[in-house]
């Protein structure tokens, strides 16, 4: 199935509890249907150097129309003074899975 009508949005956190709680909270507010929380590493300038270290990415799926209200309360939610939140495009998958994002995140 192919759609513009979903996306996925991605934040990094230092914690895992906090990623998860974060997490925890999106989906709760029904703002996304699921999210994952993988550890990764990430490289990065920052303060004037190169960073790097252990962080925890989560990837949320939801609907696009509340693609504007999802990066706000992640950035509300935050911890961190720049936080990652990049949204991109599901332009297509199976249509039970888009259907299920759907019924997860109206009302």
């Amino acid at each position: 199935m192919t759609t513009n009508d979903h996306i996925m949005v991605t934040t990094t956190h230092d914690d895992e509890a906090k990623a998860r709680e974060l997490a925890a909270a999106v989906v709760r507010e029904r703002l996304a249907a699921c999210a994952q929380v993988y550890a990764i590493s990430s490289v990065y300038w920052w303060e004037g150097e190169v960073q790097s270290g252990p962080e925890w990415r989560v990837d949320f799926k939801t609907r696009a129309e509340l693609g504007d209200r999802l990066t706000a309360f992640i950035g509300e939610q935050h911890s961190y003074d720049t936080p990652e939140i990049i949204v991109v495009p599901i332009v297509s998958g199976s249509a039970s899975y888009l259907e299920w994002i759907n019924a997860e995140t109206a009302g």
